[in-house]
């Protein structure tokens, strides 16, 4: 019989299980965005009356809207 070695994956990898601070965690979302959604549904006996979706989202202004070019030095 031969033996069989398996690649490694993301799963392996000690790097992915690192801890992030929270204010590490904020700045990146920030810096990047990030959109929060979400669905509600008011229903009585199996017929929905009212379905509100909701979204939102989660920013910092420098990341939405790109920088003035008569600004920069």
């Amino acid at each position: 019989m031969g033996v069989t070695t398996l690649a490694p994956s993301s799963a392996d990898d000690p790097a992915v299980y690192q801890q992030v601070a929270l204010v590490d965690l904020l700045d990146r979302v920030l810096a990047t965005g990030v959109v929060i959604t979400g669905d509600i549904t008011l229903a009585i006996a199996d017929v929905d009356l009212v379905r509100i979706s909701l979204r939102a989202l989660v920013a910092s202004v420098g990341a939405l809207v790109p920088p003035d070019p008569a600004r920069l030095p």
